[in-house]
């Protein structure tokens, strides 16, 4: 049977510069390394001394618009290089991936991102070589080197947020496919929806009823609404969980049954060693 357990890592910027390296394929060296994680409500951005120390936080709010997620991006960018040695590796995480054949972003809930050469366009604002990787398979990867899948062949890993990313590492690896769609649990569909899911809520990708519209920041708020008439952030359904609200409780076990499906859905096909949240 399939472990679980919950990552220990304090930042996703983090692990966006612990794995520098986005493409996964040149070691990590001593160099700092400056790390940006490009969320759907946030951008952080960290600086890593070589030994892993800490050296520099700061988060933002993500803009709406494209250009000014890139002018964001690239300012804090400069902003954490006077925190960082000569020589530091940039690493960017950010939801959806780059089509291997046209290199455009595409798959992101971020919507003004899809469709944009935002690895080029940052590197040619930068002027400098960056490496960017989906959010989730960077996670997955700095899970199952030295976090809570260390040890474990197959790591299968769910970052929940503002919507629902998947990464999947074997044998030390980032499973991406030749089309780079490996691991996106979140676009696949709703396992055995009950008579409360339906009629299937409609996903950005086109699609009708993709987990990511249940199982996120997101669907936790709009479960909530429809549930209690009450307008409410995810963040704010867990605080008044912990202090014992029966509605907001009820909906956060609506979700984890939710999660427990995709996890059973993901067990009858690849049936990992453990999964990471």
């Amino acid at each position: 049977m399939a472990g679980w357990s919950r990552s220990s890592k304090s930042s996703s910027a983090i692990i966006s510069a612990k794995m520098t390296s986005c493409a996964m394929t040149t070691p990590i060296t001593a160099a700092d390394r400056i790390g940006i994680d490009l969320g759907g409500t946030k951008i952080d951005a960290i600086v890593l001394s070589g030994e892993g120390s800490v050296r520099y936080e700061k988060r933002v709010a993500t803009p709406k618009d494209y250009d000014a997620i890139l002018e964001a991006i690239v300012g804090l960018v400069y902003e954490a290089q006077a925190h960082a040695g000569q020589g530091a590796t940039i690493g960017i995480g950010a939801p959806g991936s780059a089509s291997p054949r046209t290199g455009l972003w595409r798959n992101a809930n971020i919507l003004v991102c899809n469709g944009k050469p935002m690895s080029d366009d940052i590197e040619r604002l930068l002027n400098r070589p960056i490496r960017m990787e989906n959010d989730a398979n960077c996670f997955a990867l700095s899970e199952a080197h030295d976090g809570a899948g260390s040890g474990h062949a197959v790591v299968a890993c769910f970052t929940i947020g503002t919507a629902l990313g998947g990464g999947l590492v074997i044998d030390g690896k980032v499973r991406r496919g030749p089309n780079n769609e490996a691991a996106e649990f979140g676009h696949t569909p709703m396992p055995w929806p009950n008579e409360s899911e339906w009629p299937l809520i409609p996903c950005f990708c086109g699609k009708n009823g993709c987990v990511e519209q249940y199982v996120s920041g997101t669907g936790l708020a709009r479960d909530y609404r429809k549930m209690t008439g009450e307008d409410l952030k995810g963040p704010e359904i867990v605080a008044k969980a912990s202090q014992g609200n029966g509605e907001a409780i009820a909906a956060i076990d609506r979700l984890a049954d939710r999660l427990a499906r995709l996890t059973a859905a993901i067990v009858n096909v690849i049936d990992p060693d453990i999964f990471v949240i």
